[in-house]
Formats: structure tokens, sequence, C-alpha cells
């Protein structure tokens, strides 16, 4: 599928998918015939950038995947630890998970709070005047 295809249906920018290229994250091929610059890119780039982007919104930076991408590649990952590597990403991603879910029960609390709390002239949560 050309880039268009793509940005569409992955809901990212041509600019964006080029730069995930350009960082080795995805990967395209001419496009058969060689006469113009179009390149395609393959159904599995479609997961591949829904992949990138929810390890992005989990708190992993586009370095950490890159290094990850091309030590998994690699014919020679005999300097890279991947054990270690992923174990400090695991942890990284639950310690956020624990504060997402402390900020969670906070809010949670807070706002059984406001429901429990007295009002004056009966204006609180849920009345016409909040």
């Amino acid at each position: 599928m050309r880039i268009g295809d793509l940005a569409r249906q992955s809901g990212l920018s041509r600019d964006t998918i080029r730069y995930y290229e350009r960082r080795g994250l995805i990967a395209s091929a001419p496009e058969p015939g060689g006469t113009n610059t179009y390149r395609n890119y393959g159904a599995d780039t479609l997961e591949a950038l829904a992949w990138i982007r929810q390890a992005q919104a989990a708190g992993l930076s586009l370095d950490d995947l890159v290094t990850l991408m091309r030590q998994l590649s690699a014919a020679d990952g005999a300097d890279f630890d991947g054990i270690a590597f992923l174990d400090a990403r695991i942890a990284e991603v639950e310690a956020r998970l624990a504060r997402t879910r402390r900020v969670r029960d906070t809010l949670r609390r807070t706002r059984a709070a406001l429901i429990r709390a007295p009002y004056p002239d009966g204006a609180g949560p849920g009345s016409d005047g909040v």
C-alpha cells in the first residue's frame, strides 16, 4: 500500500510515517516497475504502527523502540542485554500504572466525598446549581 493509504488507515500523517521509517521502525519497498519514486508498505505495517502508538502511549520513547527493534533484528546482539532492557521498560510501565491507579483512586475518593458533603441551599453535585 502507498503512504497515502497507510496514512488514512493508520490516522498518522505522512510525515510521521516517513519519520518512523527513517528511524528504522517500519520499512517500505520501491513500487514494482521502478518507474517512479512511490514506495509500498506491507500489510503488517498498519499493525506495526498501531503497536508503536500503543507503546508510546504506555510511556516508551521512540529511542527505546528504535533500540529494541534494532537489537531484535541484529544478527549480533552480543553487546545488548535484551532481558535487562525489557525488564527496565516493564518496571517503568508498572510504576506508571501504579501512579495512574493512585490518581484514579484519589479522584474516586474525592468524588465520593463531594457527593456526601452538605451544601448550603441544597446546591451540590448533580443539582441544577452545579
